[in-house]
């Protein structure tokens, strides 16, 4: 089941904000994608962050890219209130849009359009297994390239054992099964970013560092 998102959840998991990954240390992430894409000129212009939380991550990358377009979905009232367009916009050309739907219900809704990159950090672990089943094709139809957090159940007992921190609405899963539900959709080309195998193989990809896709 789907956590509620609620007032307890954002209380309870962003008690710390500062100090969490994606947050504390956004524009670094943001940094480092920039620079891997850059590295093999690879453009882009579009960006979708596929569950927006609090908005850094999204508002980092939107300052870093400039894409000329870009939407966010988030699927709690809660987070979806504290996140404004004029808060998280970076320039007047980027087209930008916010919507208050849940992942599965944005890959559900029929559309052409695709993504140069997505965002997806820290939300897999909410999602049941059917809806991830769901999702994940669709996915690699809709974006070219995911970064991509989802922490395994040895990363949880990590947080408990160094953070003394457990998130009770998560789903504790190994780090077999993200890899069995993304293998047949996607290629990891990088630490955290993965490439669409609808959009790109080994002959067509523009990365060059062939030997590093798993």
């Amino acid at each position: 089941m789907t956590p509620p998102f609620d007032e307890a959840y954002w209380k309870h998991n962003y008690a710390e904000p500062e100090t969490m990954d994606g947050i504390g240390n956004a524009r670094t992430h943001a940094q480092y994608v920039k620079n891997y894409f850059g590295l093999e000129y690879v453009d882009v212009s579009s960006i979708v962050d596929l569950g927006f939380g609090y908005g850094h991550l999204f508002k980092e990358m939107l300052k870093t890219f400039k894409p000329y377009k870009a939407l966010g979905i988030e699927p709690s009232p809660v987070a979806f209130k504290k996140v404004s367009p004029s808060w998280l916009k970076p320039t007047p050309s980027t087209k930008l849009k916010l919507k208050k739907i849940s992942l599965l219900e944005w890959c559900q809704t029929p559309s052409k359009e695709v993504y140069d990159l997505a965002l997806c950090t820290s939300v897999f672990q909410y999602i049941p297994t059917e809806e991830l089943k769901i999702i994940v094709p669709i996915l690699s139809r809709r974006v070219k390239f995911l970064y991509l957090t989802v922490p395994t159940n040895l990363e949880a007992k990590r947080q408990k054992m160094d953070q003394d921190f457990v998130d009770p609405y998560s789903i504790k899963r190994t780090r077999a099964f993200y890899q069995k539900l993304l293998k047949p959709h996607f290629t990891v080309i990088s630490s955290r970013i993965l490439e669409s195998k609808h959009h790109f193989t080994e002959e067509t990809t523009p990365f060059t560092d062939l030997l590093y896709r798993n």
